[in-house]
């Protein structure tokens, strides 16, 4: 049995994208200059750092309570 045909164009985007319901939605494409996209990824990688180093700290409390833990129960 073959599968029903859908009303979908062959674009594989969404019917309502060519009706023009979505292109209003979305911001026309700007062209970056160099300069832009070095900013964009050193503010990116900023903010990585930051993450990492949150997540790293977080990390060494954690083991500092394990380490108190051991030593716990090392003494007993």
């Amino acid at each position: 049995m073959p599968a029903p045909k859908t009303t979908e164009p062959p674009s594989g985007k969404p019917a309502a994208f060519h009706q023009g319901k979505l292109a209003d939605a979305r911001k026309p494409w700007k062209k970056k200059t160099p300069v832009e996209v070095i900013f964009e990824q050193a503010e990116k990688l900023r903010e990585e750092i930051v993450q990492t180093e949150a997540g790293l700290i977080a990390k060494k409390r954690q083991l500092q309570k394990f380490e108190e833990a051991r030593k716990l129960f090392e003494s007993a």
